[in-house]
């Protein structure tokens, strides 16, 4: 009998800054399949992808940007951060210039300064940008578990 292995679904999430903008403001999407709420640009790695690809994929299909990856910022990887299923996310800080479109599985789409951000986020993504932002502000990174 062969075992079977469940192992967690690697995710990316963009965090995209414009820099074209006062205030780098960032994007953020709503999403139109649940859970539903407001969420950062991401999704899943396909098979036989980088999660580099899959970064600048994830972020041109919902948001109809070109984006230049700056930095991988962080892994996040609580087993409850998707009710659905185990995932671990693997984020990236990127930079665009431009007027962002909601597409594919985004319902909507705003641009948001860091004083604007909406309560009503999915996943841990309140957590991925309130780390981001002290990341930005102070130059602290997210500190290991």
């Amino acid at each position: 009998m062969t075992p079977t292995y469940r192992n967690p679904a690697p995710t990316v999430d963009i965090l995209i800054e414009l820099v074209d903008r006062p205030h780098r403001p960032i994007i953020l999407i709503e999403r139109r399949f649940e859970p539903y709420g407001w969420a950062l640009p991401g999704g899943f790695v396909d098979y036989g992808e980088t999660v580099e690809a899959a970064a600048r994929r994830e972020a041109q299909e919902e948001t109809c940007l070109m984006v230049d990856l700056i930095e991988q910022f962080h892994v996040y990887s609580d087993p409850h951060r998707d009710l659905r299923k185990h995932t671990l996310s693997i984020v990236f800080i990127a930079q665009a210039m431009g007027e962002p479109q909601a597409a594919d599985d985004a319902k909507g789409l705003s641009i948001f300064e860091p004083w604007r951000i909406p309560t009503d986020l999915c996943f841990d993504h309140d957590q991925i940008l309130r780390d981001y932002f002290r990341y930005r502000d102070y130059g602290l990174r997210p500190r290991l578990c």
